[in-house]
């Protein structure tokens, strides 16, 4: 999608646009669910802003943005559109900081627009990826600042572990967890791939006895410089990895643990739908925002989870 649409410089014809993805057979309430167009009316005067319906079933007027991650914004639509399509348009992301300069509100109201998108960009009910002759690689991370970073700093600031699932040719599940245990990662993978996966990891001690659960499990040894044999390897959870890493510390700098869920189904969700399988900017964009619905994300909730931080 081009940048220069007017989708991001009118509210107006933004709302429309709004409309046409989260309500692609007209109009419902978001209240009550009713979807009858004869039972649903939409107001007009001098005194409703546009966009604004009326459901006959529960008497209660509603508007796109109402159960979306954008209700009870005062941002512009059009303005909220753009942070969408920027966090989707690059493989690393978009700061906050960058978003306030380009759209002209506070760095506060840019981070908390960035965080819902990316409450919509997660998965609301997420299948398990891999199957039936398909090969999910497995890997796990340590995500945090530098101490070189920092110029005061006495010591290394916090790491998160993060583990991530890649089915090859196919989507990616990360999940921050608390340690490295079998019990810990078990838990998680078994959520997130088909136990008729053929698993590919390192040769690490947790992973043997979670194998024995899927289709099969091979691995590879890093310590002894192994790292492909044959097509058994865990190079694509590598990759991806990269990915991550350079974004995290090349775009948002620092992540807190409580946030980091978000900013994995950030990277996730672009992976998942990218240039590979055919899907564009604008595509990317538009899935995005199809996953709004239902959302809701208030300053509340994101500001307690940074205060705990």
């Amino acid at each position: 999608m081009n940048m220069t649409s007017p989708i991001y410089s009118d509210p107006d014809k933004a709302r429309k646009h709004l409309e046409k993805l989260l309500w692609p057979n007209g109009p419902f309430c978001p209240h009550c669910g009713n979807c009858d167009p004869a039972r649903i009316h939409k107001l007009e005067g001098k005194s409703t802003r546009p966009g604004v319906y009326k459901c006959r079933e529960c008497e209660k007027p509603f508007s796109v943005t109402v159960n979306t991650v954008f209700e009870s914004s005062h941002v512009p639509l059009n303005k909220w559109l753009y942070v969408a399509h920027k966090l989707n348009s690059g493989k690393k992301g978009t700061s906050a900081h960058q978003i306030h300069r380009e759209i002209g509100v506070s760095y506060k109201t840019a981070w908390f627009m960035c965080h819902r998108v990316r409450e919509a960009m997660a998965p609301a009910a997420p299948t398990p990826i891999g199957g039936k002759g398909k090969t999910v690689e497995i890997d796990e991370t340590l995500i945090g600042g530098k101490k070189t970073n920092r110029a005061y700093a006495k010591k290394e600031p916090p790491k998160k572990i993060v583990m991530s699932l890649v089915e090859r040719g196919g989507k990616v599940r990360s999940v921050r967890v608390p340690s490295v245990t079998v019990k810990v990662l078990r838990a998680e993978i078994v959520k997130a791939a088909s136990r008729k996966s053929k698993l590919m990891t390192d040769d690490a001690s947790w992973y043997v006895r979670i194998g024995e659960e899927f289709a099969s499990h091979e691995t590879v040894n890093h310590e002894k410089d192994e790292y492909v044999r044959g097509d058994v390897h865990s190079n694509t959870a590598e990759n991806y990895f990269s990915i991550l890493k350079r974004g995290i510390y090349g775009v948002y700098h620092h992540v807190s643990a409580e946030h980091l869920p978000r900013y994995l189904a950030e990277f996730d969700f672009r992976y998942s739908n990218r240039a590979k399988f055919g899907v564009d900017d604008g595509e990317r964009t538009a899935r995005a925002i199809a996953g709004a619905r239902g959302k809701r994300l208030t300053y509340r909730q994101t500001n307690t989870q940074e205060a705990a931080n």
